[in-house]
């Protein structure tokens, strides 16, 4: 099954009338945009930039990196000409950037439907749902732990979505699971219940190479040592530590030539000082350490430069989300990635510390959107869903995310000003103090002008009223609801298929239930 060519199943399942239909009854029409058509913004010049990287390099020549059983990496580190004492790791200044140079600027991440497959680095841009909560909420049932169900929900609703390009990863932890066979639901259903990327497992080493084998059955063996077809999460334990799980999994991944995300975790104050100067070159160091590790274990693997940070109340000690200080380390950071010249992931998407899908929220969400999608970052986590600084998906907040994805990717387009876009007939065709609407231009782009929001408009006053006043996340309801309705599955080879089910019910078989 592994050696079949991937290409053939792919395309043979694509051209089926349902394959069609599937995408046809999206609610949300508009176009996907993958490309920017405007510059990135560049806040700093060369010289602050250098001396962000000049302290990156004091971090790890001074302090180090610690690799926690994990002795591979430290015997990888060491005869790459790091300096390893026990479990620490220092680096001569632009070793580890040396090490880094192996890893492609950008590529190509395979979906299972070759439409959807999209390429990390240079000027595109590809956004993903949230990632990681453990309890999910609608105006309907209210906050409780996430579900398989709602895992596969999450699926359905993101594969409607064209403003979503990936499907995500932990998009919710399916609780009813048991903690160490849930990532093969997971997997399994990314797989059968979208044809767009994904992400695997990275919890334990052995589900990564679950996820790896999962994807196998799906992709063959023989394709995916020459692309990568699906990504690792790999988080840093900030301050300045790779756990044995995270490094690990990193090295399988990498072994596999399939995608690795490092993603430092930094809450200014608490894993890092509190400057955003700091905070960027810690993050850089951080992430460069594991982008080396990857090339080490298998020179060209595809890696992404992540990041996740944010500022804290120092008040209270909550996080905070969207602040300006965030956000502004979020534009520093997507310079930095493009100096190392590996592809960028966004310290955020659209997130918040809001408890419920409110003008904070959306406030919250809209800061920190933009200055990711200003930064020139290539992939964007949290686009959709994300609530209680990620404690929550909310089904309200992912279909108001997704209008706001579908503006800011319009944005990126900037507008263009060949003779078309001027109208001079309509100006002919009119006359002053006279109305556009019926003019022959008008009529030629009004489908396509403006951005339409799928989440329906309230309408004048006395309409709403008589509507029964709802607000925005009320009338979203109505409208995540009816993506599910409508959702229709990919269709997939039967033989595949029935060769992922027997693979996840052989590996549930041959384990107990843990559920801590």
């Amino acid at each position: 099954m592994e050696n079949l060519d991937a290409s053939t199943h792919i395309t043979k399942r694509h051209n089926t009338r349902r394959g069609r239909l599937a995408r046809h009854n999206a609610p949300f029409e508009s176009p996907i945009y993958h490309r920017r058509k405007i510059p990135a913004y560049a806040m700093l010049d060369d010289a602050a930039l250098r001396r962000i990287e000049d302290q990156a390099d004091w971090i790890l020549h001074n302090i180090g990196i610690e690799f926690h059983d994990d002795q591979t990496a430290l015997d990888l580190f060491a005869a790459a000409g790091a300096q390893v004492e026990g479990t620490r790791v220092r680096f001569e200044p632009g070793l580890v950037r040396a090490l880094c140079a192996t890893a492609p600027r950008q590529f190509r991440l395979h979906a299972r439907n070759p439409k959807n497959t999209v390429t990390l680095g240079g000027d595109d841009v590809v956004l993903m749902p949230g990632y990681g909560s453990p309890f999910v909420s609608d105006l309907e049932r209210g906050r409780r732990y996430a579900t398989l169900e709602d895992f596969h929900n999450f699926v359905k609703l993101t594969y409607a979505a064209p403003n979503l390009h990936h499907s995500g990863g932990t998009v919710v932890e399916p609780t009813d699971i048991a903690v160490n066979k849930r990532h093969l639901d997971m997997v399994l259903a990314h797989l059968t219940l979208s044809d767009k990327p994904f992400m695997g497992s990275v919890t334990a080493v052995e589900r990564a190479q679950d996820s790896i084998e999962m994807a196998r059955l799906v992709f063959g063996a023989g394709f995916m040592s020459r692309h990568a077809v699906m990504q690792a999460n790999i988080n840093v334990n900030s301050p300045l530590v790779y756990d044995h799980t995270m490094s690990g999994a990193l090295r399988v991944y990498a072994a596999a030539n399939q995608c690795v995300c490092v993603s430092p975790a930094i809450f200014a104050g608490a894993m890092g000082p509190l400057s955003p100067a700091a905070v960027a070159a810690q993050t850089l160091a951080e992430a460069m350490v594991g982008i080396a590790l990857t090339q080490l274990v298998r020179k060209g693997c595809p890696v992404v430069f992540g990041s996740f940070h944010s500022t804290m109340n120092l008040r209270s000690g909550a996080l905070t989300f969207g602040s300006p200080e965030a956000n502004m380390t979020t534009m520093a950071i997507a310079q930095l990635g493009r100096r190392l010249g590996v592809p960028v992931r966004a310290g955020g998407g659209q997130i918040t510390a809001s408890n419920a899908p409110d003008a904070q929220a959306m406030q919250d969400s809209a800061g920190a959107m933009w200055s990711t999608l200003l930064s020139g970052a290539h992939q964007v986590w949290h686009a959709a869903g994300w609530l209680e600084g990620g404690l929550v998906m909310s089904y309200e907040k992912f279909v108001l995310d997704l209008d706001h994805c579908g503006a800011m990717l319009k944005l990126l387009q900037g507008f263009g000003t060949e003779e078309e876009a001027f109208g001079r007939d309509a100006y002919l065709e009119t006359g002053p103090g006279q109305n556009f609407l019926s003019t022959a231009h008008t009529l030629r782009h009004y489908t396509t002008a403006n951005f339409a929001p799928a989440v329906p408009e309230g309408g004048a006053f006395e309409t709403w009223q008589e509507n029964g006043a709802k607000t925005a996340d009320h009338r979203a309801t109505a409208l995540w609801q009816k993506m599910l309705a409508d959702y229709q599955q990919p269709a997939m080879d039967e033989a595949i298929h029935s060769a992922l089910t027997a693979f996840v019910a052989e590996r549930k078989a041959s384990m107990p239930d843990e559920w801590y």
